[in-house]
């Protein structure tokens, strides 16, 4: 069994930056972030091989947020910058054993969930 923690959500103005932690118990092939907002689907945000070697990004983030990884500890930070409003969700990091990619269905590990509210 594999705890994920997540954090690092908060209230920012458009435009502003946040950061989201991730720490894994144990060794993960990947971990991804997924994000929903209120009366829509999960969307997948961003994944990272364990080596970080291979980094996947969403078209809605991609040249915004960045995902980067410290070692020897089994975290990673979702650096999310020029926030908009349409980034507001309920930010959620998931951890796999054996995929890397964007399908939530195949991430076996869940953290709690951090919000991330953008204003205008």
């Amino acid at each position: 069994q594999v705890q994920v923690v997540d954090s690092g959500g908060g209230l920012v103005q458009s435009g502003g930056s946040l950061r989201l932690s991730c720490t894994a118990s144990a060794y993960t092939y990947a971990m991804a972030w997924f994000r929903q907002a209120p009366g829509k689907e999960r969307e997948f945000v961003a994944a990272i091989s364990w080596t970080g070697n291979n980094i996947l990004y969403s078209d809605s983030v991609k040249g915004r947020f960045t995902v980067s990884r410290v070692n020897p500890e089994n975290t990673r930070y979702l650096q999310m910058d020029n926030l908009k409003p349409e980034d507001t969700a309920t930010y959620t990091c998931a951890a796999s054993r054996t995929y890397y990619g964007g399908r939530a269905g195949q991430y076996d590990y869940w953290g709690q969930g951090t919000q991330v509210t953008v204003s205008s």
